[in-house]
Parts: structure tokens; C-alpha cells; sequence
């Protein structure tokens, strides 16, 4: 079973606007934007972060061939989709003046001259950007990689440490740059959690993980799994509302379903 993060929905039709079209293939609906490009030689597509699609049409093309393209290009945009919502959903996680870890936002600084000129700080920990010249890009870049090495090496940990006294047997554990959920477990007992767990509060992350050990007994949503998660995380309602909150504008890590 997986524990998913809710997508942002997809945009609904447009009115009144010649540039918009609203194209339907089975249950996938998509609002395209058409953009003429007088130096384009292709046709291109690019997903916006609101989920909708911006289609460029080349110089000599046509509209009608322009649609014909966005529908070869369903599955493509339907991946990007989950990706953009991901993205949006999780845009204050990591900027490159503001860190989200362990649940409280974390400043970080730039380097003095004892540090020296590629390396910048948050909470107790440093990063070695590289090339701070690049731009908070390459701040960013730096500050997740970091942190997805740290969620490898604690992650796993602390789900063991977890399921040991509960007697719940892993037989593996991955940590994953998941798109659309927060952790997944397979009837084989492997465990596949999102990197980012290191960065919702402690109770809630922990939330998570026992949400999973528990499919190891019960892989459906039954009355008997949520009897099983009361009975080994008490606090499950508590930490599901904290991510639902978390949702909002104001502070936007990934919600959970």
C-alpha cells in the first residue's frame, strides 16, 4: 500500500480565451494554451506549475496539428503533471534563504571568510555549494542533495528502530525522490519512503513510518489496519491533520492523503 500525497487538481475549462482550448482524452482532461513562434522549428510543450500545458506552435504549423501533438503527448504530460504538482506543493521546503527541517524553518546563511566562498550553513549543519557565483540555484541544488545523503543514512535507521520492539520484520528499506506519496510498502516487506520525511516534525514523520509497518500486517485500509495504527501510533490523527495544515499557501510542504 502507499501513502500518497494529494495532487493539485487539474485546472478546469477556460471560456472566452481563442489562445485556450480544453482537450479531453477518456478520464484526463487538459487545458492547453497555443502560443505562435515565429522562430520556433518545432512543435514544444511545457506543463506549467498550475498543471496546465503551454503549447508552442513553429512558424508554417497549425493548430490543428498542435492538438494532434498534445494528445500524442498525454502520457508525457500526465507524468509532468505529478511531477509540476510535487514541485508546488513543496515549494517552501528548500530556498535558498530558508530550509524546512525536522519542522521548524531554519535560516541559512551564507559563508564568512573562516568558511570559506562555497559553503553555507543551517541549523548544525554545513554545505559545500560549490559555486555560490551560480546563483540560489546552485544553493538549493546543494541543500537537497545534502539532505536526501542525510535521509539515506537516518531514514532506514529509524524505521528498524521502529519496527524491531513492534515485531514487524522489513526485509528492505529504500529512500526515494517519490513524486506522489510519502512512503509505500510491497507484499514482500519492503519499505519505499520519500526523502523529505526528515523534514516534517519528528512525530509526524515517525507517523509515517508506522503507517507503512503496519501494511506488513494489514495491506489493505480495513477497520483491522486502522485498529493496528491506533494501537501502535496513537498520535495518527494528530499527524495526519498537521500534514493536511502544512498544505497551505503560507507553508507548503507536501500535504498527505
Amino acid at each position: 500500500m502507499q501513502l500518497r500525497l494529494p495532487l493539485l487538481p487539474p485546472p478546469g475549462p477556460t471560456r472566452g480565451d481563442p489562445a485556450r482550448e480544453v482537450i479531453v482524452a477518456g478520464r484526463r482532461t487538459v487545458t492547453v494554451t497555443f502560443v505562435r513562434h515565429p522562430r520556433a522549428r518545432n512543435y514544444l510543450l511545457r506543463v506549467e506549475p498550475d498543471g496546465g500545458v503551454r503549447a508552442t506552435i513553429p512558424r508554417g504549423g497549425s493548430r490543428a496539428q498542435a492538438v494532434r501533438f498534445v494528445r500524442e503527448k498525454l502520457d508525457w504530460i500526465q507524468r509532468e503533471r505529478y511531477r509540476a504538482a510535487v514541485q508546488q506543493a513543496a515549494g517552501g521546503w528548500v530556498r535558498e534563504d530558508q530550509v524546512l527541517l525536522d519542522g521548524r524553518e531554519w535560516p541559512v546563511t551564507r559563508p564568512d571568510a573562516s568558511d570559506g566562498p562555497d559553503v553555507v550553513r543551517f541549523a548544525d549543519h554545513e554545505v559545500r555549494v560549490g559555486a555560490l557565483a551560480a546563483g540560489s540555484s546552485a544553493i538549493v541544488r546543494a541543500v537537497e542533495t545534502y539532505l536526501r545523503r542525510v535521509a539515506a543514512s537516518t531514514l532506514p535507521r529509524r524505521l528498524l528502530d521502529l519496527a524491531a520492539p513492534l515485531g514487524f520484520l522489513v526485509t528492505g528499506v529504500t529512500v526515494r525522490d517519490q513524486r506522489s506519496r510519502w512512503g509505500s510498502c510491497s507484499p514482500s516487506g519492503r519499505i519505499s519512503l520519500n526523502w523529505r520525511l526528515i523534514q516534517v516534525p519528528p512525530s509526524v514523520r515517525d507517523y509515517v513510518l508506522l503507517h507503512e509497518l503496519a501494511h506488513l500486517h494489514h495491506p489493505d485500509h480495513s477497520r483491522r489496519y486502522w485498529k493496528e495504527l491506533e494501537r501502535i501510533c496513537p498520535w495518527h490523527r494528530e499527524a495526519r491533520a498537521w500534514l493536511r495544515a502544512s498544505a497551505r499557501p503560507a507553508f507548503r510542504p507536501p500535504p498527505s492523503g
